[in-house]
C-alpha cells in the first residue's frame, strides 16, 4: 500500500486506537496509537527542530496495521507506505530502526545516530498513561514535511 495523501495517513493512524501489536523491538504489546504518538512525543521533546525523525516515530507502527499478525516485515512495509508521501529520509528511518538494521554497510554516521533515536523512543515508548497530546495535533507537522518532500521532489 502506498500512501497518496496525509488525509490516508491521518486516517490509517486513527485507525490504530485500539489495535494491538508490539513495539518494534519487541516485547509485551501495546496499543499502536499510544505507541505511535509516545514514540513521536519522545523524538519532539529531544530534538525539537527535527521534524522528519519526529514523522518517523509517529508512523513506524503503520506497517503492524497493514498486515496484522505477522511478526517480520513491519519496519519494511510502513517505509514502503509512507515513502512516497513524506520522502526518503523518514522511510529509511522507519526501515533501519528495525533490529540489526543499524549496521547495515554504508551508514552515514548521522543515519546512525538518528536510527538509533529512533529505536531509543520506542523503546520507552510503552508507558502507560503518558501524556502524549492527541494525533489532531500531528497534522500540521505531517502537511510540512510531505509539501517539503514533494517541493524537492518537483525540483529533481
Amino acid at each position: 500500500m502506498e500512501l497518496r495523501s496525509v488525509e490516508e495517513l491521518m486516517d490509517l493512524l486513527h485507525a490504530c486506537r485500539g489495535a494491538g501489536g508490539t513495539a518494534c523491538l519487541g516485547g509485551a504489546p501495546v496499543d499502536l496509537h499510544d505507541h505511535a504518538l509516545q514514540t513521536a512525543a519522545l523524538l519532539r521533546r529531544a530534538r525539537p527542530a527535527d521534524k522528519e525523525l519526529q514523522v518517523a516515530g509517529l508512523v513506524h507502527v503503520v506497517g503492524q496495521l497493514l498486515r496484522p499478525g505477522t511478526v517480520t516485515g513491519h519496519a519494511d512495509l510502513s517505509a514502503g507506505a509512507v515513502g512516497p508521501l513524506l520522502g526518503e529520509r523518514v522511510s529509511c528511518l522507519v526501515r533501519l530502526h528495525g533490529e540489526g538494521r543499524v549496521h547495515e554497510p554504508g551508514l552515514d554516521e548521522a543515519v546512525v545516530d538518528d536510527v538509533l533515536m529512533l529505536r531509543q523512543a520506542d523503546e520507552s515508548a510503552r508507558t502507560a498513561g503518558l501524556d502524549a497530546g492527541v494525533l489532531e495535533d500531528w497534522r500540521t507537522v505531517l502537511e510540512l514535511v510531505s509539501s517539503r518532500h514533494a517541493r524537492l521532489g518537483a525540483v529533481d
